[in-house]
């Protein structure tokens, strides 16, 4: 397993839900962490839980452990990721690890779905990778060892019936940028890995309909997703498939 001390990663949406897991796991594994949200205030209130010297901006903080730092990020600014990712390499001074996590998801079915809902999560769920994407590739390469991580969803493999026809065709895009990506830099020693999971215990999903005894916890996505990042180069994920029930994946 590789050793990722000093390693850097970049958490988007790590106010809440996976987001807020991946970090407070990746921090438990020794990463410093760059981590950006919407709302900033509730990422301070997230990150506090598992860290409790973090500052703001470029401030590392003091204290034992890894360090931590807090950004606001908005994936519907076309600006916002040159900026975090600028102010990640002013506070931490490297970039290993690219974590898309941030999203959003409108259930409605087709009939009911809007061309508003839909440019948002296009915005969000493909555009905002693909920005951090370019923003971040270079310092990736550098790494030697960088490691992107696109939260998709079992939405970006297969469509379930009539359920969320829009968030599904944004996150088949997110699954294309994904693997387009992986080839592009395999060559660079960077390593990629989609994870699709179904239906997640979450602030997102609590408005689905669907029971909450059988949704996959955040902490148990993330400690698999810690582990996958500890793998060499040698030991490459691609997909990371994680469901409650079983199913029929096209």
């Amino acid at each position: 397993m590789r050793d990722i001390t000093g390693c850097v990663a970049m958490v988007s949406g790590a106010n809440r839900g996976i987001g807020e897991a991946i970090a407070a796991a990746l921090h438990a594994d020794g990463w410093a962490l760059s981590l950006g949200a919407r709302d900033l205030a509730s990422l301070e209130a997230s990150a506090a839980r598992y860290r409790t010297d973090v500052a703001s901006g470029g401030d590392l903080g003091v204290g034992g452990g890894p360090a931590v730092t807090l950004h606001r990020y908005d994936a519907t600014d076309g600006g916002a990721a040159e900026r975090w990712t600028s102010e990640t390499i002013a506070a931490h001074g490297r970039i290993d690890c690219l974590v898309n996590n941030a999203g959003v998801a409108y259930p409605d079915d087709f009939e009911e779905l809007t061309e508003d809902m839909l440019d948002e999560m296009w915005e969000v769920n493909a555009k905002g990778p693909f920005r951090m994407l370019r923003a971040t590739l270079d310092h990736l390469r550098r790494s030697g060892e960088g490691r992107i991580v696109n939260v998709i969803s079992m939405s970006g493999k297969r469509v379930r019936g009539t359920f969320a026809p829009g968030y599904a065709m944004s996150k088949h895009a997110a699954m294309a940028l994904h693997h387009s990506v992986r080839h592009l830099t395999f060559g660079d020693g960077i390593r990629c890995t989609a994870v699709c999971p179904g239906y997640v215990q979450t602030d997102m999903t609590s408005g689905f309909g669907v029971d909450s005894s059988i949704m996959i916890q955040a902490d148990d996505l993330a400690q698999a997703l810690a582990t996958i990042l500890r793998l060499p180069n040698t030991a490459s994920v691609a997909e990371l498939l994680v469901t409650t029930e079983p199913e029929t994946i096209a």
